[in-house]
């Protein structure tokens, strides 16, 4: 009896030991890579902003991303409760996401307000911009809100003149391939070039729109066709614009920066 005893523990001490020789490799492992992890999401990110500004090209290396990035790309923080740049906070190292999470940097949205179920509201927010001579060519915004599984995180881009869309794409979500994850589809994608947001009264008019858009209605430039077989995604792209460049996201710092008061 006391040699199964000994048996077993011997066993179950091999096993601990194991166990514990394992994590600490994995622990080491995930410590090690996280710098690499860090930097590959920033290309991600990075490339992704140059593809929706128009810029990018999908064979270009992580090298060639970095030094268009630099080159062309201009980095601001605004302050989203006067709608202002403000140099409180380096556009280098901001992190908007998790600030996001941060009661010191962030608001909770009241219920009804939140139609993009974001939670909360971070207070300040990167934006990118393209320049030339000084010149405002595009601005590229950060959107997010939640779809049918998951938060779609994406960027917006406009033409100088802050109506016209130059395009619309999302860099991480969780939606469904084949339905919601269709938002990653280029057809679709290419449906927001040239659509505008606004209409001539200055009201927020962009739309996506279910059963298709008519060509022929006066609204057609401000819509866009639903996913098919996706509607409750659909509807978050809607909102999430909706609440972004509304008066909760990034509509003070539009008018401001028309204006040249930014």
């Amino acid at each position: 009896m006391s040699s199964q005893k000994e048996s077993t523990l011997r066993t179950l001490m091999v096993a601990l030991i194991v166990c514990l020789v394992c994590s600490v490799f994995v622990a080491g492992g995930a410590i090690a890579l996280k710098p690499v992890q860090v930097e590959n999401r920033l290309l991600d990110k990075q490339r992704s902003i140059l593809a929706i500004a128009g810029l990018g090209d999908p064979s270009l290396s992580g090298k060639q991303v970095k030094a268009l990035f630099k080159e062309r790309i201009v980095t601001r923080v605004v302050d989203l409760s006067t709608g202002k740049y403000t140099s409180e906070l380096d556009p280098q190292v901001f992190d908007q996401q998790k600030a996001a999470k941060d009661p010191q940097l962030s608001d909770a949205v009241p219920g009804a307000e939140d139609i993009a179920s974001i939670k909360r509201r971070e207070r300040f927010a990167t934006v990118y911009l393209v320049e030339n001579q000084g010149k405002l060519e595009k601005l590229i915004l950060p959107v997010r809100g939640y779809g049918l599984w998951s938060t779609l995180y994406g960027f917006m881009a406009l033409q100088g003149d802050l109506n016209t869309v130059v395009g619309l794409g999302f860099y991480q979500h969780a939606e469904t391939p084949g339905l919601g994850g269709e938002v990653d589809n280029p057809k679709w994608k290419s449906l927001w070039v040239g659509k505008t947001l606004f209409d001539a009264d200055g009201a927020l008019a962009v739309q996506v729109v279910k059963g298709g858009v008519d060509p022929h209605s006066p609204q057609a430039t401000h819509q866009v066709d639903a996913l098919a077989g996706a509607t409750l995604t659909s509807n978050g792209v809607n909102n999430l614009l909706h609440y972004w460049l509304g008066e909760g996201g990034f509509g003070p710092f539009l008018v401001n920066l028309g204006k040249g008061e930014a």
